[in-house]
């Protein structure tokens, strides 16, 4: 396990810095790391590891989200409201869409399968996008309008709805029925998210401020470890309520850090946010290596023109959704695009449940993972590079702070 953890963080910092000196996003090269390393190409990197790496990547996750919330301003959310709702859930349900319609024509299945196979690729990727947002609040990009927030809360709420209409989905294709609670948990897992965060970060701010009234300081490095340990129990927790009620914990983690910036000195928020910032430098190449380790190539070279077209042809749908999000708001043609471009990545939750339709026995399984392959493999370095080279093209500085 040693050897593997030097190879994903030698070896990714060296590919992601060649990468940076191409004018390329990083994360290209970490996720060329993980492909070429793991276990479908070199095969370098030891089974412990990988049996693992679900974990691994949730933990880099937990980490770029604690970031993000210590990074919101609940002030400047307010502005993007009916916006920032819509991201949720628009821009997915529109691409699933798009596979309903189109899959069964250019890929041959049929159409609970194309359905099966639209929630498995209608998922952003978080771990791409909300980096990228929280670099723009930092450096005030868009900020003026809400853009990055609006993206950022988005993309958080976007895989909760996403993987409840495929766990829905994949039980209709297997002969099942679709069951309405399914789609009332979407709004109770949020809800029960974000309140189980806030009461969380209330309770952890009460505690910081009574350990410094009584002169039992607690250091923003213990801070950091308390913070993360507490992260990583609402993780847990949406984990044993699975099957009794729907608890988003990853939007908890988000609540939680964004009441810790409201609550505490901002001082203390601002130095906490740079710990974790720190700490994603080791989290960001965990996360992606792993990510392209999980990659099956093969796939890729079996799926050919027809998924590549469904791809491409999907994220048309994706972006008309997106577009109507933004409808009669006072953002530009421009900011609307960037927006988009936003959008495209998909990386993480395909990563994981791109293999279970394969796994559950269905026919369109290897389809399904093909598609899902190429889609991590076409759209995480898109997005990430449209990201990057367009944020200074079509977002406006704000200089009023």
């Amino acid at each position: 396990m040693l050897t593997s953890l030097s190879l994903i963080f030698l070896v990714g910092l060296v590919m992601g810095a060649i990468c940076q000196k191409l004018k390329l996003p990083r994360i290209i090269g970490m996720l060329v790391t993980g492909i070429v390393l793991g276990p479908y190409v070199l095969d370098f990197l030891d089974p412990s590891i990988l049996s693992i790496s679900a974990d691994l990547r949730k933990m880099a996750l937990i980490i770029i989200l604690i970031k993000a919330g210590l990074s919101l301003d609940l002030k400047d959310l307010k502005k993007a409201g009916r916006s920032a709702i819509l991201m949720s859930f628009v821009p997915a349900s529109c691409e699933i869409i798009g596979y309903i319609l189109l899959a069964p024509v250019i890929l041959g299945i049929n159409h609970a399968e194309a359905a099966v196979m639209g929630a498995v690729l209608a998922a952003v990727s978080p771990a791409v996008v909300v980096p990228r947002m929280v670099m723009l609040i930092e450096k005030r990009y868009g900020t003026d309008k809400a853009i990055p927030q609006m993206i950022l809360s988005g993309a958080s709420c976007d895989d909760i709805f996403v993987i409840v209409l495929f766990t829905t989905f994949l039980n209709v294709a297997q002969g099942g029925k679709a069951n309405v609670m399914d789609f009332v948990n979407i709004p109770v897992s949020i809800i029960l998210g974000i309140i189980l965060g806030i009461v969380t970060g209330l309770g952890l701010y009460l505690f910081f401020e009574t350990s410094y009234a009584r002169k039992h300081t607690v250091r923003n490095s213990m801070k950091v470890i308390i913070v993360l340990g507490f992260s990583f129990l609402l993780i847990a927790i949406e984990g044993w309520l699975e099957g009794k009620v729907s608890v988003s914990g990853l939007l908890a983690v988000v609540a939680m850090a964004c009441t810790l910036k409201f609550k505490c000195v901002p001082t203390v928020s601002a130095r906490l946010s740079e710990k974790f910032g720190k700490l994603w430098l080791a989290a960001e190449v965990i996360l992606f290596v792993l990510v392209g380790a999980a990659v099956d190539i093969r796939y890729t070279l079996k799926a050919g023109l027809p998924a590549l077209l469904m791809i491409l042809a999907a994220l048309v749908f994706r972006a008309a959704g997106v577009l109507l999000c933004t409808v009669k708001t006072n953002l530009t043609w421009k900011e609307r695009l960037f927006c988009i471009i936003a959008y495209l990545p998909k990386a993480t939750v395909q990563a994981a449940i791109g293999s279970v339709p394969l796994a559950a026995g269905l026919a369109c399984g290897q389809i399904v993972l093909s598609v899902a392959v190429l889609a991590i493999i076409v759209t995480a370095p898109l997005g990430a590079l449209g990201i990057d080279c367009t944020y200074k093209r079509l977002l406006k500085e704000d200089k009023t702070h």
